[in-house]
């Protein structure tokens, strides 16, 4: 067996009039994240790792945000065909460690169903997913609260 990791960074801004998803939950804020799809900061951050550990570029590659039929898409429905990507090619997830870098809301109140809905979706038990949450004190864009970002490490077996 070999393990093989990859790392994913995403960034979105936050915007007036759209709904803020994280983990696939939607969280109650007078903002949401802008993007082609639902601009889920938290499962970009996830696909990207996974698809680097796989070696199989990153998601704009498989999810070009020119295409449609990716206008406002649930990223709980790319992070499965992410999934059955990894599937194909006999790739296993050992798990996954994300955080989302967040000025406000707290999200502390809604890990536990981000964790589940992943593990759903993965088909994988929730202990093997972290998800942490944390600002940036007051600097950056995300500290001036005109975005978020998240960044996420996933473990395969080959």
């Amino acid at each position: 067996m070999t393990m093989r990791v990859g790392i994913g960074y995403d960034a979105h801004p936050l915007v007036s009039n759209r709904k803020l998803v994280l983990g696939g939950v939607e969280i109650p804020f007078n903002k949401g994240l802008s993007g082609h799809s639902d601009a889920d900061v938290l499962l970009h951050a996830v696909m990207d790792a996974l698809l680097g550990a796989a070696g199989l570029k990153d998601i704009g590659s498989h999810f070009p945000p020119e295409e449609a039929k990716y206008r406002d898409i649930s990223s709980l429905t790319l992070l499965a065909e992410v999934k059955n990507l990894l599937e194909e090619r006999k790739f296993k997830i050992s798990n996954i460690d994300a955080t989302i870098v967040a000025q406000e809301p707290k999200v502390a109140p809604f890990i536990n169903e981000m964790r589940r809905r992943l593990s759903q979706t993965l088909e994988m038990n929730p202990d093997q997913i972290a998800i942490k949450a944390t600002t940036t004190n007051g600097l950056g864009f995300v500290g001036r609260q005109e975005g978020m970002a998240a960044l996420a490490v996933a473990m395969i077996e080959e």
